[in-house]
């Protein structure tokens, strides 16, 4: 594993129940800002159990990629969150960017 790698699931993992964050976040976060396509590609291959790879979502709200979007969709409802088809209801309200 590449030290990207390892702080992107480490980001990945701080990230609190009921909040979500973009992959560009993620990028940001975990020091190359503008990879949010090789976070996404991290997070496709990575088998991390426990990890909230749910809480990381497409700019502007959207879903983004994800193996299942009802799963997605089901995991984020149970922390509370509201979720249409294909967005996060309030995505500014809730977004998390770190600390």
């Amino acid at each position: 594993m590449t030290p990207f790698e390892r702080k992107v699931l480490t980001v990945v993992s701080r990230i609190p129940v009921g909040r979500v964050t973009t992959y560009g976040d993620v990028a940001r976060l975990a020091g190359r800002r503008g990879a949010a396509r090789a976070v996404g590609n991290i997070l496709r291959e990575a088998d991390r159990p426990g990890l909230p790879y749910h809480r990381v979502i497409a700019a502007g709200g959207r879903l983004g990629g994800y193996s299942s979007l009802t799963l997605k969709r089901s995991l984020l409802a149970a922390e509370g969150l509201t979720v249409t088809p294909g967005r996060v209801v309030g995505f500014a309200r809730i977004r998390w960017k770190g600390k």
